[in-house]
């Protein structure tokens, strides 16, 4: 029964990947094999995607608003999408590798784009990297430690290394398969889920068994990396603006952002109508923050 499940998945994640191939380049960088999207031209913008995703939630929404004054770099974070693995899921790893992507790239202090867990990989990043990053602006993102964890990522809280792998071959997908519209929903929240963002947005790729073994390694990394960033936010010196949706089902705007810019004199936070996914639900006003975003940096304002 497990090899016909682990031979299934296989068979499935092939016929995902015809059907969202990889649309990018790709660079190494530190061993790594990272893969990453460079259109538009102008002050450059990157950005990072969030736990499960890849940069196509991006794409769906955010770049033909945003591609005609600046260029976009859209990076699947390590292990996700098409990136390989750096081998540690830690947030600061994750920021390393993608410091070392905007160092090959000749980027200069680009506008950094978070959303939900690459909020958090865009903190590290500034902390750790702070010559590589102009500015920050973070779209619903994960920033303090939290008790209660998203009930839709219920499945990916695997700790053993070993069961992760065993799951991710066998069962992952099938159970993705049957659960996919429902956690959707969940991430979505109280907006509707597009009916292509499977494809468009790249969210069925999360049914592959590596997708779903990197995003419950990057899980389990969560309360640990988040405890260690939270103690240098006093150090963090780049400008740093958040939005979120006000009805956000997966992360709570009152704890990750009211509370988080209470600690970081350089943030502010705005909200807007939406939940978790208003990059993908509400395009108009995101990109139109995210350019604002943009022309800050580019006449030095802090705020």
């Amino acid at each position: 029964m497990a090899t016909m499940l682990a031979v299934g998945s296989s068979l499935h994640a092939r016929w995902i990947e015809r059907g969202i191939p990889a649309d990018g380049q790709f660079i190494t960088v530190e061993g790594v094999r990272i893969h990453y999207r460079d259109a538009g031209c102008g002050r450059p913008i990157v950005m990072i995607h969030g736990l499960g995703g890849q940069m196509r939630n991006f794409d769906y929404g955010l770049l033909d608003r945003l591609i005609g004054k600046h260029r976009l770099i859209l990076i699947d974070r390590p292990g996700s999408g098409y990136s390989q693995s750096a081998g540690t899921s830690d947030i600061e790893t994750q920021a390393r590798v993608i410091a070392g992507v905007i160092a090959k790239l000749g980027l200069h202090r680009p506008l950094v784009v978070g959303h939900s867990l690459g909020g958090a990989v865009a903190l590290a990043l500034a902390l750790a990297h702070p010559d590589h990053v102009g500015r920050l602006a973070l779209i619903c993102p994960l920033t303090l430690s939290q008790s209660d964890r998203p009930s839709a990522f219920r499945a990916l809280e695997i700790s053993s290394p070993l069961i992760r792998s065993l799951v991710a071959q066998t069962v992952a997908t099938p159970a993705s398969l049957l659960g996919r519209a429902r956690q959707a929903e969940l991430i979505f929240s109280p907006d509707p889920v597009p009916d292509d963002f499977g494809v468009r947005g790249g969210g069925n790729l999360i049914s592959r068994p590596r997708a779903f073994a990197a995003a419950s390694a990057d899980y389990a990394m969560i309360p640990s990396s988040i405890g260690r960033l939270e103690m240098r936010y006093s150090e963090l010196k780049t400008p740093t603006a958040v939005l979120f949706g006000r009805d956000d089902a997966i992360l709570d705007p009152a704890v990750h952002g009211d509370r988080f810019i209470g600690t970081v004199p350089s943030a502010t936070l705005e909200l807007i109508d939406g939940g978790h996914m208003i990059l993908v639900t509400r395009p108009d006003a995101v990109a139109d923050w995210i350019s604002r975003q943009a022309s800050k940096l580019a006449t030095g304002l802090a705020s």
